[in-house]
C-alpha cells in the first residue's frame, strides 16, 4: 500500500474480530464478528486495531459497486482464510458482492458489515471520476444460432 491511508483508489480500514460461542442443537460452534470498524483519514488518526486491510477499488468492478450502492443497505465484505487452529487470517476487503461470492465457494469465511456513509460517498466519487461501467453484449457472428441446413 502507498504511504497514504486514503487516496482515490484505496482506503485503509482497521477493525477487530470478536468470537462468540453459539450452541446449535447439541453442538457448540464459534461465530466470528467484525467489530470496531475504523476509517482513518491520515496517519494521525490510525487506531490500535488488531487488523488492517486496504479497500481497493478497480475500474472493472464499477458495475458491482453501483449494484451494492443502489441496494437498500450497502455492505463491505471481508474475506478471511480459516487457519488449522481455527484462527482467521485476513485476506482482503471488497465492495463487490461478486468478488466476495467467489470466495464463499472455497474454504474461506466472508463477513459482511454495513458500509459506512463516508465509504459510500468515496465510492460514488470514484464512479463519478471513471464513469459507469456499462455491460455490453457482444455481437453475434453472422449465422450464429441457426440450425445447419436452413
Amino acid at each position: 500500500m502507498s504511504e497514504n491511508i486514503k487516496d482515490p483508489q484505496q482506503w485503509l480500514l482497521q477493525f477487530d474480530l470478536e468470537t462468540t460461542i453459539v450452541t446449535v442443537g447439541r453442538w457448540n460452534t464459534t461465530r466470528w464478528s467484525l467489530v470496531n470498524l475504523h476509517l482513518p483519514k491520515d496517519k494521525k488518526t490510525l487506531s490500535e486495531s488488531a487488523y488492517s486491510l486496504p479497500l481497493m477499488l478497480f475500474k472493472d468492478e464499477r458495475t458491482d459497486y453501483r449494484f451494492n450502492l443502489s441496494s437498500r443497505d450497502p455492505h463491505l465484505f471481508f474475506i478471511f482464510e480459516v487457519e488449522e487452529d481455527e484462527s482467521l487470517k485476513p485476506l482482503q476487503v471488497t465492495a463487490s458482492q461478486t468478488g466476495a461470492a467467489s470466495f464463499m465457494d472455497g474454504d474461506y469465511l466472508v463477513l459482511s458489515v454495513p458500509m459506512p456513509l463516508p465509504i459510500q460517498a468515496w465510492m460514488e466519487a470514484y464512479i463519478g471520476r471513471h464513469g459507469e461501467l456499462l455491460e455490453t453484449r457482444k455481437k453475434k457472428r453472422k449465422g450464429a444460432g441457426r440450425a445447419s441446413g436452413n
